[in-house]
């Protein structure tokens, strides 16, 4: 190997390194769990002020801060590979959790009286593992796919549509690029899991009027 193939050679590692890291800095910047704690305090703000801001962090708390808990004592232990849950077998029990985290949080805001957007957000939610967990039992749809093509249309109806539209469907892509850049999924199962996020999310909103 002459010295220019050589270095030809290392600059293309090198290149592929940084994209392999912006992918796993997307991969995480936009988890599931952070997409799921940061939204209803956002809905519930632009809904109602801080006191919809205050029913916005109880659902956080409930359905992103159980979940991520359960994921984060199962990598600790060795059960759980990463919280990104990679392997599509050891996803049931965080998801089972994730299910009932929702429905406890759905439960209570309704009960209690929280913010009509806010009850709407989570019941996006609680659709979108209604479709998405029992796919994944046989097919590892992309979780990280599904949670911020919903998240961008829930914005869409708190924040300018056309402008949110446009940047959420760009970031949504480039989420679907990093999972499918790291190997963790197929374009099939990123393009899946848009528009299962993005249908669930339409579907709940409008159920409510929205």
């Amino acid at each position: 190997m002459t010295g220019r193939q050589a270095a030809g050679n290392a600059g293309n590692a090198g290149g592929g390194g940084s994209v392999d890291t912006a992918a796993r800095v997307m991969t995480g910047l936009f988890a599931p769990q952070v997409l799921v704690i940061a939204l209803p305090p956002l809905v519930g703000l632009m809904a109602d002020g801080p006191a919809g801001a205050a029913w916005g962090l109880l659902a956080s708390v409930l359905c992103g801060g159980v979940p991520a808990a359960v994921i984060l004592a199962g990598v600790r232990s060795g059960r759980l590979d990463s919280h990104h849950l990679v392997d599509r077998a050891s996803r049931t029990g965080p998801l089972l959790v994730a299910v009932a985290a929702v429905v406890v949080a759905l439960v209570l805001l309704v009960l209690l009286g929280a913010p009509r957007l806010l009850v709407a957000t989570v019941t996006a939610m609680l659709a979108a593992l209604a479709v998405a967990v029992p796919i994944t039992l046989r097919w590892k749809i992309s979780f990280h796919a599904a949670v911020s093509a919903g998240t961008v249309v829930v914005l869409a109806r708190v924040l300018p549509a056309v402008p949110t539209l446009v940047v959420g469907a760009l970031v949504v892509a480039a989420i679907c690029w990093a999972r499918v850049r790291l190997t963790h999924h197929t374009p099939a199962q990123v393009v899946a899991g848009a528009v299962v996020g993005a249908g669930t999310a339409w579907a709940a909103l409008s159920a409510f009027g929205l």
